[in-house]
């Protein structure tokens, strides 16, 4: 399986330019890479995040996204893991991922569980309260995003339900790039699965992103990795090595749920 990673210079409280200037470069990475998995960033339509006038940058239950980006997969005959949104429904704003297929379905939508509240982020979006799995041409994946890695119970969990393949998509911040590096890299290693991190580059809020996206083996091997500009990254990933590694060195054999409680 073969996956592009979009590191992408989001224009803050944009999502017009955002859309335009995504789908722009979803077409280079179809064209220039073959992919059969194109990977956006975390909130990659408007930033993270505006503070003013939210509500009104929002792409309501998802609409644009799906209608844009989902018959961009279908055109293009891609699976596309569409990054995150800020999508209002019910009243609600919550920061949302939505995963198409090639026939441009939705196959998985997320709403982000854990808001890092040092930005606020809780003040103004509402937590998701369900993850769960999904598949991709036949592989098995779960998708998590941004401050999510921080918390390792829940890719565990998603390893649990059978997930081969995590997708990172996030809005990672320059000042902590080691903790983002290290936290993909030991959530490959302690799962034994691919990680596929899209962080943005953009500079906005604030906040200067950090870049530095990677396609991680389940060795913790990095496949590819990008700068800290914008740009676009892709690996192919030789799901065999997950045999490989599961059965030479079995930690889900050897671990003891009964001493770790129901997420360990």
């Amino acid at each position: 399986m073969k996956i592009a990673c979009i590191q992408m210079d989001t224009r803050p409280a944009d999502p017009d330019r955002n859309v335009d200037h995504a789908c722009r470069l979803i077409r280079e990475a179809a064209r220039r890479e073959r992919p059969d998995v194109v990977v956006l960033p975390e909130l990659w339509d408007v930033g993270f995040f505006p503070r003013e006038g939210l509500r009104d940058l929002c792409d309501a239950d998802g609409r644009r996204t799906r209608g844009v980006l989902g018959g961009l997969a279908r055109e293009l005959g891609v699976d596309l893991v569409a990054g995150s949104v800020a999508d209002l429904r019910d009243g609600r704003v919550y920061n949302t991922a939505y995963v198409f297929d090639r026939a441009g379905d939705c196959v998985y939508r997320y709403d982000k569980a854990h808001l890092f509240s040092p930005s606020g982020e809780p003040d103004f979006f509402a937590p998701g309260d369900r993850c769960g799995v999904f598949r991709l041409d036949g592989v098995t994946c779960g998708l998590i995003l941004c401050y999510d890695l921080r918390f390792p119970e829940l890719t565990r969990s998603l390893r649990l339900r059978g997930a081969d393949l995590l997708f990172i998509p996030a809005q990672w911040p320059a000042a902590r790039l080691a903790h983002l590096e290290t936290l993909t890299r030991a959530r490959a290693i302690e799962n034994q699965m691919f990680t596929v991190l899209a962080n943005s580059c953009a500079d906005g809020f604030g906040t200067v992103c950090a870049g530095h996206s990677a396609l991680i083996d389940p060795w913790g091997v990095t496949l590819a990795a990008a700068g800290a500009g914008e740009e676009i990254i892709a690996a192919d990933l030789r799901l065999e090595v997950l045999e490989e590694i599961r059965s030479s060195i079995n930690v889900f054999r050897d671990r003891r749920p009964e001493l770790y409680g129901a997420q360990g």
